[in-house]
């Protein structure tokens, strides 16, 4: 690899003006292939496979008019509460709205709350009538058992008279006189005859009576069930109000024909400006953060201000104007090239607005870090006295090798994320590895032509004149070993006291109250958590399985009894039926807890609900629940990455030893190295912890709440510091092994690598702490946590770990520090990252190099 990237830089610089026009020919392509193909960003994550994305997915299969997503606006009265005028001019903005192709319907917060009075009202009249049935009911059953009375009294009055003619007539044939009085006998017998026939007509019309009072008695049964039903739906519903007890503030619901998360970023800013827009006095529109989709700047003021601050470490570095702008140049190119080049491909792929941010992020970093190291091994060897043309070739073959070995360790880190299983984050990892790659490409490439093409301009006036004469730098001692345990003590006290937040750490995803104060949609949440609760700024949505079999009402009877049940919990405000599908199986629930949608609370009563033991000692216990909404998405991207994670650092840490270990052919550096790269992630996370959840210094950073922790930023921050740390590993303890191979003691050695690679070290972590600075200043959470943890970390891992703990650490080592067992030493392959086998196979490096060494690692004498 060295002899095939020394070939390559001589052509470079042979013919740089054509390298040049390549990679600008490169650039416009990519540049015309976004501008051709490139699609919309979104900030919407997608979690496929998830138990939230399941529960989502099987809602739409149930109740398909649910399969829309949903967003608010809150409406805020100025001045007082709501007036006749400003009602109605809210109800034309809802009928706007609603007009747009995008929406499928849009709840009126006053018609809403009218049609709920309306319905209190039918409610009150028909119990009302339903009190006046019964009242006459009760009149009809006093009339009709009146009636019985008389009749049995009719009846009885006929017994008693028909027992008298009996009596008459025996009397009469005992005394012989019948035949006389028959006819009169007769006569009575019929009327007492026709008497019953009456008693019987009327009791046929008692007892038809009796049924009609029955069947109305059973229909105003059904009728009372029928409206204790309606006004426990209405009750329920009335909780979920959409204007504010003090009439002040309402809730504006806007439903789209499609999932939110496949709704465009223009259509939903044709709602957000349709918002925004109205005209209403007295009145203020807020909309939410679902609506406020605009997607971060690529690049803004806080970006270039740490391209400004990279700039002057390197002019300081370089001593000429000519030397600090090759590396930007080269960043430049690289980033430019990959990230349009990615956000070609934005309109096959979903992407999320952060990924190309990332990868814009780290080929920045990478682009002026890879290019320096290149530059700065070229410009020590032109002071050496080295030919121009040949020190390019050289110091391509030497430093770019290195650099291509740094850039793979970065590209293992990052194509790593796949395992996490979640594919946007995926996605972030393998754009962000094609920018480093193509950052390798471009410093191997450009940066030689470009060294070329400014001759020894590269080096001010007074390097110029010094060149061949060798600076006169020498160590000659190896550190105190009584400062070598200071070093390494106060190292690490740091690093653990940084390290202290980290085990208060809570992940999720920032909500809209981490949104920039003066943005509508941090207004709006807090509004809507003034005047409606906390909760109302998360709700979640719950689904239960029905039993099999059930009629319309038995179902709504169920329905009401979970609803009410959920809503006697402690941690939850109210929930409030909102579907049932058509075969009264599944049914579903708006349900609003009692806390914040970031609240540790919330998050246990997700975990309650799934694990089925919320509703223990309910009439409804036997429900199974699911559950799906902001809070479960957190929890559920947590596990995921938490379940990835051991797979991940187990990755990670395995290729951090494996590659030192056939890098410098040692077993303890390797240990060192890696406990130092844990170390210095886990204290930036702690920075992170402090700053952005516990909300230290948040005035100075932003923070305008503090909150978890974004979920995902622990496994991107382990993948790009673990390459970046590498790389510095690399520039230091090469050094230090070059130097104990060529026979300086092991603790000298020690001193003597430090000593050769600092200068550049600092500078790249100064230049990467700049650049990642930068984002931490941008309105975007998300990506301002991620530019903290890399500032933090990138500092930390060279500043403590790789230029004071480790080197402390390899002088106390001793040479145990460059063991390696024989049978090990066999079987590992040699890699020259440096390049050495190059710099003895090439003449014009032989004078300079052994020139070089003498003064860099041979003792004082006298």
């Amino acid at each position: 690899m060295a002899s095939l990237l020394h070939r390559l830089g001589l052509l470079a610089a042979r013919r740089a003006k054509t390298i040049l026009a390549a990679w600008f020919a490169v650039l416009a392509i990519a540049v015309t292939s976004f501008l051709t193909f490139g699609g919309q960003l979104t900030d919407q994550i997608t979690l496929p496979d998830l138990e939230t994305t399941e529960v989502a997915d099987r809602l739409v299969e149930e109740m398909p008019d649910a399969g829309g997503g949903s967003a608010t606006a809150v409406i805020q009265a100025e001045d007082g509460t709501f007036t006749d005028e400003q009602i109605s001019a809210i109800s034309d903005l809802a009928e706007e709205v609603e007009a747009d192709s995008a929406v499928h319907s849009v709840t009126d917060p006053f018609a809403t709350e009218q049609e709920l009075a309306d319905g209190r009202a039918e409610i009150d009249d028909a119990s009302q009538e339903l009190q006046d049935g019964e009242d006459q009911l009760s009149d009809a059953r006093a009339e009709a058992e009146e009636g019985q009375e008389e009749l049995d009294a009719n009846a009885a009055e006929l017994e008693s008279g028909q027992e008298q003619l009996d009596e008459a007539i025996e009397e009469a044939e005992d005394a012989g006189a019948y035949e006389a009085m028959a006819e009169q006998f007769e006569e009575q017998q019929a009327e007492i005859d026709a008497g019953r026939e009456g008693l019987d007509e009327a009791q046929q019309q008692i007892d038809e009576g009796n049924e009609e009072i029955e069947s109305s008695a059973s229909e105003l049964e059904s009728g009372r069930e029928e409206l204790e039903r309606n006004e426990s739906m209405l009750e329920l519903s009335e909780q979920a109000g959409m204007v504010s007890e003090g009439d002040d503030a309402a809730i504006m619901m806007i439903t789209f024909n499609d999932p939110l998360e496949n709704v465009g970023t223009e259509e939903l800013a044709s709602v957000s400006d349709l918002l925004l827009d109205a005209d209403i006095d007295g009145v203020e529109v807020l909309p939410s953060g679902d609506l406020n989709m605009e997607l971060p700047h690529l690049f803004s003021v806080a970006e270039a201000v740490g391209l400004m601050i990279a700039a002057v470490v390197l002019l300081i570095m370089l001593g000429t104007f000519v030397g600090a702008g090759l590396p930007l140049l080269n960043a430049l190119i690289g980033v430019g090239v990959g990230v349009a080049g990615a956000l070609a491909f934005s309109g096959v792929v979903e992407m999320m607005s952060m990924t190309p941010i990332l990868g814009l992020m780290l080929g920045l970093a990478v682009g002026i870090d890879y290019s320096l190291f290149i530059l700065h091994r070229h410009r020590r060897q032109l002071k050496s006295g080295m030919k121009l043309h040949a020190s390019i070739g050289l110091a391509n073959g030497t430093a770019g090798n290195a650099v291509v070995f740094a850039g793979a360790t970065v590209v293992i880190a990052l194509l790593a994320l796949n395992v996490t299983g979640l594919p946007f984050l995926a996605l972030m990892g393998t754009v962000a590895a094609v920018c480093v790659v193509i950052a390798v490409l471009v410093a191997v490439t450009v940066t030689p032509a470009l060294l070329s093409l400014v001759g020894t301009r590269i080096l001010n006036r007074r390097e110029k004149r010094r060149a061949g004469r060798g600076s006169g730098a020498t160590v000659t001692e190896p550190m105190s070993t009584p400062k070598a345990v200071v070093i390494a003590v106060g190292a690490v006290a740091a690093l653990a006291i940084l390290a202290i937040p980290t085990f208060s750490l809570r992940l999720g995803l920032p909500d809209a109250s981490s949104d920039p104060e003066d943005s509508t949609s941090y207004q709006a949440y807090h509004v809507t958590e003034e005047s409606f609760g906390q909760g109302m700024n998360g709700p979640l949505v719950v689904v239960a399985d029905l039993p099999e079999a059930m009629d319309d009402d038995a179902a709504t009877d169920e329905q009401i009894a979970i609803a009410e049940a959920l809503g006697d919990q402690d941690r939850i405000d109210y929930a409030v039926p909102i579907g049932l599908n058509d075969d009264n199986s599944v049914a579903a629930f708006q349900m609003v807890p009692t806390d914040g949608p970031a609240s540790v609370s919330v998050e246990e009563l997700v975990h309650d609900i799934r694990d089925g033991v919320l509703l223990d000692g309910s009439d409804v216990s036997d429900v199974e629940l699911s559950v799906a909404g902001f809070t479960a998405a957190n929890i559920d991207m947590s596990d995921v990455i938490s379940d990835a994670m051991p797979l991940y650092l187990a990755l990670v840490v395995g290729l951090s030893v494996v590659l030192m270990i056939m890098v410098f052919r040692s077993l303890l550096l390797p240990v060192i190295a890696t406990l130092g790269f844990i170390g210095s992630v886990t204290a930036a996370l702690g920075a992170v912890v402090a700053v952005f959840q516990w909300g230290w210094l948040g005035s100075l950073f932003g923070i305008t709440e503090p909150g978890p922790v974004l979920t995902f930023l622990p496994v991107i921050t382990i993948g790009i510091l673990f390459g970046l740390a590498m790389d510095y590993q690399l520039f230091t303890a090469s050094g230090m092994r070059e130097a104990y191979v060529h026979g300086a003691p092991a603790r000298l050695a020690v001193r003597q690598g430090l000593h050769l690679g600092r200068s550049v070290v600092t500078a790249a972590a100064l230049i990467m702490g700049s650049v990642f600075g930068g984002f931490i200043f941008t309105p975007d959470p998300m990506i301002a946590s991620i530019g903290l943890a890399l500032s933090v970390g990138v500092l930390l891992d060279a500043f403590v770990v790789r230029l004071l703990l480790v080197p402390a650490l390899l002088h106390l080592a001793g040479p145990a520090a460059w063991w390696l067992p024989k049978w090990l030493d066999r079987i590992v392959p040699d890699v020259d990252v440096e390049g050495s086998a190059l710099e003895r196979e090439v003449p014009e490096a032989q004078g300079h190099d052994a020139e070089q060494e003498t003064r860099e690692t041979s003792p004082a004498k006298g």
